[in-house]
């Protein structure tokens, strides 16, 4: 008989919950914001090269009513917006598990703006965000709420209270982000355009920006970390590069940008689709930037470039997939995939995901030289929504329902 002292006992025990930690947090990436936590839609985990509905750990969950927000990951959980009602006027806000897509919480709240939307979209277009201890939801109704990730609520607010002709006619989508305990929320709209920073801790704005008017669909990203990030926000008139604490820009850009695709960030670069795309690097100390090229061949359509490793991919309007060099923008290759498509697609180094508007679900295998088709899955409903990839896993929403797709 092994014979072991109360010490190695409890060291044995100890290793033991260090171990099991560290495998459960290997298995559940975080992916906070919309385009994941870096806004580039890259995920750095295990690619998933074939995706299965039939999978034992795939599986479906019910959702009770429309939505375009893409799914986030904290932890072990999903969370994940909803609207209903005759005219969308009641918002959840929805928690699963990631591993059973067990309904964890759900918390439902009534409007207090406008719910009038395009028959395309709904009021739960904006993907929420988080910071690790909380999420915040924001709605196209400019309801803002903040809960803790339990479902507590910690605050709300009712931006059009403050801004009742903060609206446009076809409805909201730009999702909000966190830097250094701020909340920048988009409101950019044909009236009262503007955007403002909120004290993550009591809902309070801290500044407001007022922006150019028109509609803009296009979400603030984040460059940077910790105590130097930045925000980027886009406009038709071009990027603001702004300390997210006081509002107060650092650079601006102003040859124009598109009002439904998003910029997205590697590094110091920001890839901007404006005249076809727009490579920029910042210089922060001097408060001026660089343009490192142009090239109008790389616009995309309706979807965000996504990053993988030192290229970035796009897909235009004609459904065109190109990758191309980030630093020069050199088309590495092009290849046509099956649209049409309203989300943007998100790669690992390996493989890139994407899912059309039927809900044709398109995996392909990528790197520098070419591009391949290796896989696809179909759900059989329209998927309008950017996927979130976590560990050996990718999650995608319809209205009616949320998948967790898994490798056989």
């Amino acid at each position: 008989m092994l014979n072991l002292n109360p010490i190695e006992i409890n060291m044995k025990k100890l290793f033991s919950l260090i171990l099991f930690f560290f495998l459960n947090n290997l298995s559940h990436a975080d992916w906070l914001n919309f385009r994941g936590t870096l806004g580039n839609g890259q995920a750095s985990v295990n690619s998933v090269s074939k995706l299965s509905i039939t999978s034992p750990t795939s599986w479906k969950a019910k959702l009770p009513g429309r939505g375009l927000s893409s799914p986030i990951l904290v932890k072990d959980k999903i969370y994940i917006t909803a609207s209903s009602g005759p005219k969308q006027e009641t918002l959840h806000i929805l928690c699963f598990s990631q591993d059973e897509g067990k309904l964890e919480w759900e918390r439902k709240f009534r409007s207090t703006g406008r719910t009038i939307c395009h028959e395309k979209t709904c009021v739960a277009a904006p993907t929420m965000t988080s910071d690790g201890k909380v999420v915040i939801a924001q709605f196209s109704s400019n309801d803002v709420f903040c809960l803790d990730l339990k479902g507590d609520l910690i605050w709300l607010r009712g931006l059009t209270y403050d801004f009742p002709n903060a609206a446009n006619g076809l409805g909201m989508s730009s999702s909000p982000v966190i830097a250094q305990g701020v909340l920048i929320a988009q409101v950019e709209n044909d009236a009262d355009s503007f955007t403002t920073g909120i004290d993550l801790k009591n809902g309070m704005s801290i500044w407001r920006k007022i922006r150019p008017k028109g509609a803009n669909w296009t979400s603030p990203v984040l460059l940077g970390s910790g105590a130097k990030q930045k925000v980027a926000l886009q406009s038709k008139n071009g990027i603001s590069i702004i300390n997210p604490k006081t509002g107060e820009e650092y650079w601006s850009f102003e040859e124009g940008a598109s009002t439904i695709p998003s910029s997205t960030p590697i590094g110091e670069i920001l890839l901007v689709p404006s005249n076809g795309m727009t490579a920029l690097k910042g210089r922060i100390d001097q408060k001026s930037h660089t343009q490192l090229w142009q090239d109008n061949k790389l616009g995309p359509g309706t979807g965000s470039p996504t990053v993988s490793g030192d290229y970035f991919l796009v897909i235009n309007k004609a459904n065109v997939l190109t990758c191309a060099q980030i630093t020069t923008g050199e088309i590495l290759w092009r290849m046509r995939i099956k649209g049409p498509s309203s989300g943007s697609p998100v790669a690992t180094s390996s493989h890139l995901y994407f899912f059309n508007e039927d809900g044709l679900g398109q995996v392909i295998k990528i790197n520098q030289s070419e591009g391949k088709l290796v896989s696809g899955v179909d759900l059989e409903e329209t998927i309008l929504c950017t996927p979130a990839i976590s560990e050996n896993a990718l999650f995608v929403r319809s209205d009616r329902h949320l998948w967790r797709l898994s490798e056989n």
